[in-house]
């Protein structure tokens, strides 16, 4: 099997990439109070030194109370931490990778190490100045993104936090401009945060949004039940200033409507037009759901990944537990190491959240 689709250079507006391989956002709550350390800058270069084409960060969040819902989770604002996260994108650069980070609020979430002072903020209850002010933060994140010298920025729009509790009609319950019956209606705060960071970084500035038909509270749920629900959808983020959809599944080869074996990443590409990004699963046998129960996952072969990525489904590939438990993932498949492809022993921590 040629692998060789995967280490074709790619381009888009400001960002040049040597390969197709994206290393995928895995919370790791290691950032001692919010600030990046030394270890954390370690982790990434020796991803952008193994050949991974495109870092994006963990989950960074915004300055606003209850962005997030665990302490060590890292911080986009303040000067401590992004002097720390400025070590980052330095070492990055070094070992000659490319990097963005993504950009984070929880919303309305629990985990066991709770904030016990602090409200977790719902999209059904947060006041108009709530909203107006953690857009303007969203914008804050992403211009200091820019300043700090990072390739990119994702924005995290996925998996049941804040943004994605404004796409649910369950947990958007709200009866003025930010509310509505229909998914075009209730993504005007989603096409907002984009607009605002797409005003603080400029046309240039490549803009990444990660998105999922499910939320961690339910993983059987799905936003768009067709293509047309699915262009209300994506066409209005499309407008504001994504350029690029990442598109989450517990498992890429999995099609996404009866009658086309297209992906979440394949139907995006074709109703938007714009560059996509597959994720779920990829080199392993089992989802991620495993893995937060202790479980591994057996490697598996990219086959399937291939033939898709041949065909121009997608344009770039995420690339999660795989390159958790093997740093050097991307650079055994470039030079043709296979055999030394490693199994994903199993744990929570740094899984996709």
């Amino acid at each position: 099997m040629s692998t060789e689709s995967l280490f074709k250079p790619f381009q888009y507006k400001n960002l040049e990439l040597k390969n197709r391989i994206v290393m995928a956002p895995m919370t790791r709550a290691q950032s001692d109070n919010g600030v990046p350390t030394q270890q954390i800058v370690d982790y990434y270069a020796r991803r952008a030194a193994s050949e991974v084409g495109l870092i994006l960060s963990e989950g960074t969040v915004i300055n606003r109370p209850g962005s997030k819902n665990i302490q060590n989770i890292p911080d986009f604002y303040g000067t401590e931490a992004l002097n720390g996260w400025k070590n980052v994108i330095d070492a990055v650069h070094q070992n000659g990778g490319k990097m963005g980070p993504q950009i984070w609020h929880v919303g309305d979430t629990r985990s066991s190490e709770d904030y016990p002072l602090v409200d977790m903020e719902k999209a059904s209850t947060m006041t108009l100045e709530d909203i107006q002010d953690t857009i303007a933060q969203f914008a804050a994140s992403a211009k200091s993104a820019k300043d700090l010298g990072f390739d990119v920025l994702e924005i995290h729009g996925a998996h049941g936090y804040l943004i994605d509790q404004f796409f649910w009609e369950v947990t958007n319950t709200r009866t003025d401009e930010y509310g509505g019956k229909t998914i075009k209606e209730r993504s005007k705060f989603a096409v907002d945060v984009v607009k605002a960071m797409r005003a603080a970084v400029g046309e240039d500035f490549t803009i990444i949004i990660r998105l999922s038909q499910w939320r961690q509270q339910d993983y059987k749920s799905r936003l768009a039940v067709n293509p047309n629900e699915m262009e209300d959808w994506l066409l209005p983020l499309k407008e504001a200033g994504v350029d690029i959809f990442h598109c989450s599944q517990r498992r890429f080869w999995e099609p996404e409507f009866e009658g086309s074996d297209l992906n979440f990443a394949g139907w995006a590409k074709k109703i938007t037009g714009q560059p996509t990004i597959t994720v779920g699963s990829v080199g392993l046998s089992g989802d991620f759901m495993s893995a937060f129960a202790g479980e591994g996952s057996e490697k598996a072969d990219l086959k399937k990944l291939v033939r898709r990525l041949d065909r121009e489904d997608f344009d770039l590939v995420a690339v999660g537990r795989a390159l958790l438990s093997d740093y050097q993932w991307a650079k055994k498949i470039k030079d043709g190491r296979v055999e030394e492809l490693t199994d994903f022993a199993g744990s929570s921590l740094g899984v996709l959240y």
